[in-house]
């Protein structure tokens, strides 16, 4: 009982405005609305101390099994989990720009972009450095390299083509930055090659200064595959197949290897692929290809087309993986945004074991061996493995 309710009550008896009887009545009153108060306040402690210990509860299962609860108790689960992501995950970093991926997927591929291509250039660089390999990977930047790299001026692109290696399509996307074209579709394939009508310059149609000066500003770029697969491609393209009616292919240049490299004189084929390899091994194969003049593009190494111990490129894609590397060669470049590569038919760029082994299966070791002598340089420039049947 407080001290106030004491004095009301010597108050109100004092007055004799009411009796000992009233007064005891009224007093009464008032220390059960008083007890009532403090039972209340003592219930709705003990009620927010339960109701806590039980959502500590719930909680504390949620973590533990977040399957074993129904629809209803879905949005404190959420809220729940929610709290703890943004108390203990890490912040992330933001990637560089000029790694930022395309398109709304920040798929794991595009992720590993940036170090597989980081890691090709090291290799280039380190083999580059071998002394051992350096008759098979340096050449001068002749007249030959810089006819074999095209401009864009309006984009500082400078792509060096490497033939039988998806090379056509590559073309396609420069002619169409180059503003001949609006869209890939429209460019019909007669032009994509005719070098007066594609309105794809040369490098080396520029002055010396304007080389160097494109050489050292521009975005550099060239697409690599297996040395054996892309030889196998040129004999298939030129001395097989020839979709495009090169008859010099079959006309001039298979007699002059067939008569230079054939051991079976009495055989009346036309050009066989053993025939090839021969011609591509031997070590005395530079005065055959004076004769054939720039027609050996096809089959030359990539040391020979793009000099890459010699030009810093920016960028080396590989076909086995162009899905992935099209795509980011084009926002490496900044231009993702301007075009997109053509469409690229399922499994077209898988490398092929089975076919190239079936290719060099009546070919000799002594021939195969010297294929590779030739070819060592661009297998390890860009990270091919030895082929098995030359280890057998």
């Amino acid at each position: 009982m407080s001290k106030t309710d004491l004095l009301l009550m010597f108050k109100l008896y004092g007055s004799e405005k009411v009796g000992i009887l009233e007064a005891t009545k009224i007093f009464i009153w008032l220390m059960s609305d008083n007890m009532h108060h403090q039972w209340l306040l003592l219930a709705a402690c003990f009620w927010v101390i339960f109701m806590f210990m039980v959502a500590s509860k719930f909680i504390t299962l949620t973590f533990k099994d977040p399957d074993g609860y129904g629809a209803k108790q879905e949005p404190l689960i959420l809220t729940a989990v929610t709290k703890v992501e943004e108390v203990h995950m890490p912040e992330e970093k933001p990637w560089p720009e000029e790694f930022q991926p395309t398109g709304k997927a920040f798929s794991e591929n595009l992720i590993r972009q940036p170090l597989v291509h980081m890691e090709r250039l090291e290799l280039l660089k380190n083999v580059c450095r071998d002394t051992a390999l350096r008759n098979l990977s340096h050449t001068a930047v002749s007249k030959f390299v810089l006819d074999r790299i095209f401009v864009c001026d309006k984009h500082k692109i400078l792509f060096c083509q490497t033939p039988k290696v998806g090379n056509t399509q590559w073309k396609k996307v420069l002619i169409v930055l180059n503003g001949v074209f609006s869209s890939i579709e429209e460019i019909p394939e007669s032009i994509v090659h005719d070098h007066e009508k594609n309105g794809l310059p040369r490098l080396s149609s520029f002055t010396d200064a304007e080389i160097k000066k494109r050489l050292n500003l521009y975005f550099k770029f060239f697409i690599v595959r297996d040395p054996f697969e892309r030889l196998i491609s040129a004999f298939k393209d030129k001395f097989v197949h020839n979709p495009r009616f090169e008859p010099w292919y079959r006309h001039e240049i298979a007699p002059g290897i067939i008569r230079k490299y054939r051991k079976n004189r009495t055989e009346t084929r036309g050009l066989q692929f053993e025939d090839f390899v021969r011609y591509l091994g031997d070590p005395n194969h530079r005065w055959l290809d004076v004769q054939f003049g720039d027609h050996i593009i096809h089959w030359v190494t990539y040391v020979e087309l793009c000099a890459p111990c010699e030009i810093t490129y920016s960028v080396i894609g590989h076909h086995e993986t162009l899905e992935d590397d099209a795509p980011y060669i084009l926002k490496a470049a900044g231009i993702d945004h301007l075009v997109s590569y053509p469409t690229i038919p399922p499994g077209i760029t898988v490398y092929n074991k089975t076919k190239v082994e079936r290719y060099f299966s009546g070919i000799s070791k002594r021939d195969i061996r010297r294929l590779y002598a030739r070819f060592e340089g661009d297998f390890k420039l860009f990270g091919y493995r030895e082929p098995d049947f030359l280890l057998n």
